[in-house]
């Protein structure tokens, strides 16, 4: 048990990119270095056929390395290439279709949620995480303030865990493990990282054995 169960650990969000190989092997490379809770892939503009195969790609890597792999939005996807889960960003509607179905066989997690109304939305569907931010919101070197508050807000009144997606500098991770959330999502913090994405994950989990604030057990 290395302690990190007990404080903010690292959800990675796959880029965006046309090179399948280069993606996959970033990705190994990012699992090489450290903790990893769960990795979430988005569809971007793939058609669902080529989606569905660079899924199957990912997920073997992530579930290999330990960490859950999560598919972004397409349930028949997230079945065929056997996911451990679903993040869920469209109509409310659809997140309750996929809880009723997939939960608690699989991980139904929730994005899209802009303000502390939607979130509350969200949180009556009982999902098993919600996520504040975009999966490619990471614009600036650091996490959107707004995110950060909303996930200071949820994670000190409701039990679902939060996610806030960070900025494009590892060092954003910190904010958001302050304001109490249970999870940091990055993307190109660690994979347009100069240093590598083994390196990056692990400084970034360096940082949050250090510095961030632990919880209950």
């Amino acid at each position: 048990m290395t302690g990190s169960e007990y404080r903010c650990r690292l959800v990675l969000i796959v880029p965006e990119g046309d090179d399948a190989a280069a993606i996959a092997k970033q990705l190994e490379e990012a699992l090489s270095g450290g903790d990893v809770a769960s990795v979430i892939v988005p569809q971007y503009g793939l058609d669902d056929q080529a989606f569905q195969k660079r899924a199957e790609q990912l997920v073997e890597i992530i579930q290999a390395a330990g960490a859950a792999a999560l598919i972004a939005g397409d349930t028949r996807v997230a079945g065929r290439v056997k996911a451990d889960g679903l993040h869920m960003t469209g109509a409310i509607g659809d997140l309750e279709d996929a809880i009723s179905k997939f939960s608690p066989k699989l991980i139904v997690g929730a994005g899209g949620a802009a303000d502390r109304h939607q979130a509350l939305e969200v949180g009556e569907h009982r999902p098993d995480y919600i996520f504040f931010g975009k999966l490619d919101g990471d614009i600036k070197p650091e996490a959107h303030p707004k995110n950060v508050a909303l996930g200071e807000w949820w994670a000190s009144m409701v039990e679902i865990p939060c996610i806030v997606m960070g900025g494009t500098d590892g060092a954003s991770v910190l904010v958001v493990a302050e304001s109490g959330a249970e999870f940091v999502a990055l993307r190109t913090a660690v994979f347009s990282s100069s240093e590598g994405p083994a390196k990056a994950v692990a400084t970034i989990n360096a940082i949050l054995d250090e510095k961030a604030p632990r919880f209950e057990a």
